[in-house]
């Protein structure tokens, strides 16, 4: 029978884990173990299958990490990814990421976690940034997140809310002016926007570049 010290020292460094990692360990597990430690306060269960040890609370960055382990393959888009490049002034509550698998919400004690689907051939455009590691928690191996590069991350949210369609509706965004005019890559905006080929979006792209006069 595996006791929770041993399983600890295992699992912990792989930062969340499922149920099926559990096994490659320790093939003969009872998953009602899982059950058992969660009611202690010993696991925290992100979703389904999938769980996290209490001490990473405090390790940086860790909720985004979280984002694309419990939902897979994933990236952080959208509304999060604007927030982190600085390019809208709300701080977002709920991280939102963009998946090919469907539409999707998750909530437990790192945060809440919402997945737009998208199809497989729009899925790109984004990138590794490393976790931070605090060794005082956890010595762990280097672990990334994906990020959107801010340019999908902008093209995503107007592919993605077709009501961001008129002048006023882009405004109400509120894109940080010296972000947009000085900072955006312009040209992986046209190549990324070329590569998604969509109509619509391409009004709407329109719109937002009369807007900041890109």
């Amino acid at each position: 029978m595996v006791g929770f010290i041993e399983f600890k020292e295992k699992l912990l460094p792989e930062g969340c884990f499922s149920i099926h990692q559990a096994r490659l360990y320790f093939p003969t597990f009872d998953r009602n173990n899982l059950t058992r430690w969660t009611k202690k306060g010993l696991l925290l269960r992100l979703r389904q299958e999938w769980y996290a040890f209490p001490e990473l609370l405090q390790r940086p960055d860790f909720a985004r990490y979280i984002a694309g382990r419990i939902y897979r393959p994933s990236y952080i888009s959208l509304h999060t990814a604007l927030s982190i490049y600085g390019m809208i002034p709300e701080a977002v509550s709920s991280i939102t990421s963009v998946s090919t698998l469907k539409t999707a919400r998750f909530e437990n004690a790192f945060g809440q976690y919402t997945y737009q689907n998208v199809k497989p051939e729009l899925f790109f455009g984004y990138k590794p940034v490393m976790l931070t590691v605090n060794t005082a928690i956890i010595n762990a191996p280097k672990q990334a997140w994906m990020l959107a590069h801010p340019e999908k991350a902008l093209l995503d949210l107007l592919y993605l809310y077709p009501f961001y369609n008129s002048e006023e509706e882009i405004e109400q965004l509120r894109l940080d002016d010296d972000y947009m005019t000085g900072e955006l890559n312009l040209g992986r905006l046209s190549e990324y926007q070329q590569k998604i080929g969509n109509k619509a979006l391409d009004a709407r792209v329109k719109i937002l570049r009369k807007i900041y006069d890109l």
